[in-house]
């Protein structure tokens, strides 16, 4: 019998079918992928069985019994656990103050945390998720957020459980480390449903690999017969390939920085004499564990900081005390790294968000004052059909968007100008093959059209593919950029870990796995703790 089966889920939100007769199981120690495009009706699937979601049609059994649904706490009581993509944990309380809300009674004059903390830690030991019970979360990193996440469901005995995008926001270690924790709660009995877009991770963790696709699961594989291209296409519906870099000959300089350096509030630096130069028809990318100082090199050229020391100068001019608006208007495209907090406005509606950094030039103002609302919504049906956004029209609300579709959004206010230097901060996380395709290729597209682009990416894969050049920023110091086709991934592996380019001689046919496996090793030697931003 199997552990999880969900039998005839059909859910609907409106004219749209999000779940579409959908029949799966689960058994005992396996690890079941869920794969599918963005907007495929995954999320909402798991939703369903977490008691977020009441299904329109069908039901969902636990060892046999069915689950009583629409009940989170019904849910919970039944062995199944959820890891969000988006963390929901208290960043003002302690670890253990987390992992214990929730489980007793409001009506408990007080916390029975010492029975808490010797569970907790026996949990710590057993599955390898080693965490700090008295740390404020606000104090942890990335990593160990999701450890905490992990185990606040473990803490309340979760056999199933549901990992929704868990790598997106993780450094290669921390993935790996993810992975062995994955692993050793299977050889537990534990079953786990791991919903990814990145191809290369289902294939290394899952056993067996189900997809969705417009609600409706068109194919469900062993992961031993499967391989990235044969899951892409069953994903989209469509052989799936990535573009090429072609060679192209350099301009002139777009962004230039010459010993830059960037303070925070208490005066450390963020960012150390760094110099960097991007030109026209050039991709630079940048590599780097998360945290050592990406973000505040994307602050910089976005105008939300400024040089404490050094010059900075963008298309030509000097750059002193800038402002988000006057970057822009320089005429630089800008790809935030979130694009959920700091890319779109979730309840403004799609014309309003893709204007949204146009606000006083024609045809969008009249004169700078009055919005011409009726030129926005045709600028705005111009732009959904040229950048292949799938929405209900330009005056509905962007939050209802998938990631993919929100991703386009953000590219077709970004490119459309046809801006002269782009900014592209992680702008691929959590996409989906098909999503990841059409996102390089309208980078290459402004590169062939003369741009300078900033990559900044946690992928060695993407920087590989996509770049012409590749520096390396370690503790808030970039390394000299070098020619992608020289550089090996192993050379980048240990500059992302602190080595000094000078001292480094690898084989060149030293893998990006291996290189992935250098960072951690030396991370670990040097007793590092990486946090973000």
């Amino acid at each position: 019998m199997a552990l999880l089966a969900f039998h005839h889920i059909t859910k609907r939100f409106g004219s749209l079918i999000a779940n579409n007769d959908i029949t799966l199981s689960l058994e005992s120690g396996e690890v079941l992928a869920l794969l599918g495009e963005n907007g495929a009706g995954k999320t909402t699937l798991m939703n369903i069985l977490y008691g977020h979601y009441l299904a329109d049609e069908g039901y969902i059994e636990v060892d046999g019994t069915p689950l009583p649904p629409g009940s989170t706490d019904a849910a919970i009581k039944a062995g199944i656990g959820m890891v969000h993509q988006h963390f929901t944990l208290a960043e003002n309380l302690t670890v253990l103050e987390n992992i214990m809300l929730g489980t007793e009674s409001l009506w408990s004059l007080s916390q029975k945390q010492t029975a808490a903390r010797k569970k907790l830690a026996q949990m710590s030991l057993d599955y390898g998720l080693a965490v700090a019970p008295d740390a404020p979360v606000s104090a942890l990193s990335v990593g160990e957020r999701q450890r905490v996440e992990i185990l606040k469901a473990l803490y309340r005995d979760a056999r199933v459980l549901i990992l929704d995008e868990p790598t997106a926001v993780l450094t290669p270690q921390e993935a790996e480390s993810l992975f062995s924790t994955l692993e050793s709660l299977t050889k537990r009995g534990f079953a786990i449903i791991f919903i990814s877009h990145k191809l290369h991770e289902i294939l290394r963790i899952s056993d067996r690999v189900a997809v969705l696709r417009r609600g409706q699961i068109v194919g469900s594989v062993a992961t031993a017969d499967a391989d990235r291209s044969s899951l892409a296409e069953m994903m989209v519906g469509r052989k799936v390939e990535r573009p090429s870099l072609d060679p192209m000959a350099t301009g002139k300089a777009v962004v230039r920085l010459e010993g830059v350096t960037l303070q925070n509030r208490n005066e450390v630096p963020t960012l150390d004499q760094i110099s960097l130069t991007v030109h026209q028809h050039q991709i630079i990318g940048i590599a780097g564990v998360a945290g050592n100082g990406q973000s505040a090199l994307a602050d910089l050229l976005s105008g939300l900081s400024s040089p404490t020391k050094g010059t900075f100068e963008l298309l030509g001019q000097a750059v002193t005390r800038a402002s988000p608006a006057d970057i822009v208007h320089r005429g630089v495209g800008r790809i935030p790294e979130d694009r959920h907090h700091s890319g779109v406005v979730g309840d403004m509606t799609l014309w309003e968000n893709l204007v949204s950094e146009d606000l006083r030039v024609p045809p969008v103002s009249r004169g700078g004052f009055l919005i011409d609302q009726k030129a926005c919504i045709k600028r705005a049906e111009r732009l959904i059909e040229q950048f292949d956004i799938r929405c209900e029209g330009p005056e509905a609300e962007t939050k209802l968007l998938s990631g993919g579709n929100m991703q386009k959004l953000i590219l077709a206010r970004a490119l459309s100008p046809n801006p002269g230097f782009i900014l592209a901060n992680q702008p691929v996380r959590g996409l989906d093959e098909g999503a990841i395709a059409y996102v390089h290729g309208q980078l290459l597209a402004a590169r062939e059209r003369g741009a300078g682009i900033l990559l900044i990416s946690e992928d060695l894969d993407e920087l590989f593919s996509l770049c012409d050049r590749i520096a390396v920023i370690y503790h808030g110091k970039l390394t000299r950029s070098f020619d992608a086709k020289s550089v090996t991934a192993g050379q980048l592996g240990l500059m992302m870990a602190g080595q000094d380019p000078g001292d480094i001689e690898l084989p060149s046919e030293q893998t990006i796995e291996q290189a992935k496996a250098s960072i951690s090793d030396t991370l670990q030697d040097q007793g590092t703790k990486i946090h973000a931003d």
